[in-house]
């Protein structure tokens, strides 16, 4: 039994001298923890991207739509009857081209009774002012009263008054005749056309509807906050570029028209650029992607949008210099295409992150990942720069992304 508590006894004096070596040794810091304690934070692993010196246009993208610039509905002025009709449905006509003819018996009719007429009463007037002289003579011969002189000039007046009447007549009748036939008030395309011979029409109804095609215009939308860039480049007549599905070429037009009021409710004004169509790739009604260059910033800086971090304070991103020290730089957004951005505060050449800038703090170390494969000007060939200025839709506002 001493035995036994001896050997008890012993154990607890090991496992207590044990306890406390441990305790020691793991409060002193070893060399490596007391080098990595030093170190302080490790370096980010970023992308960088070369911010570039570029000239880009302000170009403003939107989808605008295919107007005419002359439409006329043909209508007929009087009531009557369809005789010939000397065109089809679809086909290109030219300004004062014959269209219809209608029933034009009754007016001839009626042209020729005031023609008579006419030659009636000039023929009386002509008897009046015979008989007017002889009296004027026997006036003179004290052969009659000088008030039968003016009897008979009376009769000669009132004569005058009658025939200038008819030739008034002749030319109502002249013009109701001219109805009769319908004409092609411009040059253009005729729609369908549903009238026949002996169709019975009225001015109530529409014959036919003519439509110019070349020139066209497409009228579109621009936001108001490029309303004055708008009108400089009306001043100047820009050059607007349409995009029309199932053309490979685009088609260039000239800035023709600026609305004259902004439409409260969505804040945009409406334009009409026109464009010369002798193919018809451009038919009335068509939708089109509009884009048009309202300004050019010449030799700005470049960055791509990835780079940009919106906080409270406004944009501002990350600049590595060549000791590889990242410095948090506020830009001014000047303007956003596609995926690069013209911003002022960076200077053409620096380095900026645009990738891995979550984990960069100011003045912090960066470590370049190797890994992405560099494109040119140090950009990553993955697709998020090397975009051609100005060819994609782009606006003057800031983008979007935010990022602590």
């Amino acid at each position: 039994m001493k035995k036994s508590a001896a050997f008890a006894l012993a154990g607890v004096l090991i496992v207590a001298v044990a306890g406390g070596w441990w305790r020691m040794s793991g409060d002193r810091p070893t060399a490596k923890d007391a080098k990595s304690a030093n170190a302080g934070p490790p370096a980010a692993l970023v992308t960088l991207a070369t911010a570039e010196k570029q000239d880009v246009p302000v170009t403003v993208q939107v989808n605008g739509s295919v107007v005419s610039l002359n439409s006329v509905d043909l209508r007929p002025q009087v009531t009557n009857t369809v005789s010939a009709v000397h065109v089809k449905e679809g086909q290109f006509v030219k300004a004062g081209q014959l269209l219809f003819t209608l029933d034009d018996r009754n007016d001839q009719a009626n042209l020729a009774r005031a023609r008579a007429q006419q030659q009636k009463d000039e023929a009386t007037m002509a008897d009046l002012e015979r008989q007017y002289k002889r009296s004027q003579d026997l006036v003179a011969q004290n052969f009659i009263a000088k008030s039968a002189a003016d009897a008979t000039l009376s009769q000669l007046q009132a004569q005058r008054a009658a025939v200038a009447a008819d030739r008034a007549a002749v030319q109502s009748a002249q013009v109701a005749l001219g109805y009769a036939t319908l004409r092609a008030p411009i040059a253009g395309r005729i729609g369908a056309v549903n009238i026949y011979p002996g169709t019975l029409v009225q001015p109530t109804l529409s014959l036919v509807t003519i439509t110019q095609l070349d020139p066209i215009a497409v009228s579109f939308p621009v936001p108001e906050g490029n309303l004055q860039d708008l009108l400089a480049a009306a001043r100047t007549r820009a050059k607007v570029e349409a995009l029309v599905t199932g053309r490979r070429e685009a088609l260039f037009g000239t800035l023709d028209f600026v609305d004259n009021t902004v439409d409260p409710q969505i804040g945009t004004v409406r334009a009409k650029a026109v464009f010369a169509n002798a193919d018809q790739s451009l038919w009335p009604g068509q939708f089109v992607n509009t884009r048009i260059t309202v300004r050019m910033l010449d030799g700005v800086t470049v960055v791509p949008a990835a780079a940009l971090m919106m906080l409270s304070d406004g944009a501002t991103l990350y600049v590595v210099d060549a000791e590889r020290n990242a410095a948090r730089r506020q830009v001014k957004v000047l303007h956003t295409f596609g995926t690069k951005v013209a911003v002022s505060g960076v200077t053409p050449g620096e380095q900026v992150v645009i990738e891995g800038s979550q984990n960069v703090r100011p003045g912090g170390k960066v470590r370049i990942d190797v890994k992405a494969p560099a494109g040119p000007g140090g950009a990553p060939a993955n697709g998020t720069t090397g975009v051609t200025p100005g060819s994609a839709a782009s606006s003057d506002v800031q983008p979007a992304r935010e990022r602590a």
